[in-house]
């Protein structure tokens, strides 16, 4: 199947078919290609995974890298190859197992982080902040491998992201969806 082009509305159903080996989203029917991570991005991945990963043995949630999709339907998408945004964070934690399928995972990640690189800084920031808020999805972390900073977003009563918690790779974070995981950046962006 040819890859989709820039302005023309694309669905779930139009995303399956198209090659494994190419990295696309859809965001509001909207398809953007997505550029091979770098080095840096893979270690810090790495390095935040690895700490998801061993808290959450014999635990009831589950920490997914991409590529893993994770499908955000509308109230009037009730088919699946209707729906118009499937995103693939960089590290997602999913804690209602009913969301998860062979697909990957439909309906809002407890937790999502994704790490910045100058070619998805927009839309990481913004696009996909208020599109994460929109869902409900409780913790969005942005990392920023380059200048060794990790913005948490924490969603508030109120349904909204409030003002991050900034944290540098001398610090650990907190986190909030969970009692006792606290993880520590310094072993994440160490050279």
């Amino acid at each position: 199947m040819p890859l989709p082009k820039e302005n023309k509305t694309y669905t779930y159903g139009d995303y399956i078919t198209w090659p494994e080996d190419k990295r696309i989203e859809l965001i509001d029917g909207q398809a953007y290609m997505m550029a091979p991570p770098s080095r840096i991005h893979q270690k810090v991945l790495g390095g935040i995974f690895y700490q998801f990963f061993s808290y959450l043995q014999n635990k009831s949630c589950e920490v997914y890298t991409a590529p893993f999709g994770v499908r955000l339907p509308s109230s009037n998408e009730e088919n699946d190859k209707d729906i118009k945004t499937v995103v693939e964070p960089d590290i997602v934690v999913i804690c209602d197992k009913s969301k998860l399928d062979d697909e990957g995972c439909k309906g809002a990640p407890d937790l999502i982080v994704e790490i910045v690189s100058p070619s998805t800084a927009r839309k990481d920031k913004l696009e996909k902040f208020n599109l994460y808020e929109k869902f409900g999805v409780k913790e969005y972390w942005l990392v920023e491998p380059e200048s060794k900073i990790v913005s948490v977003f924490t969603l508030q009563d109120n349904k909204r992201y409030g003002r991050p918690e900034i944290y540098t790779d001398e610090d650990k974070i907190k986190v909030s969806i969970f009692n006792d995981l606290i993880i520590d950046l310094k072993a994440v962006f160490q050279e």
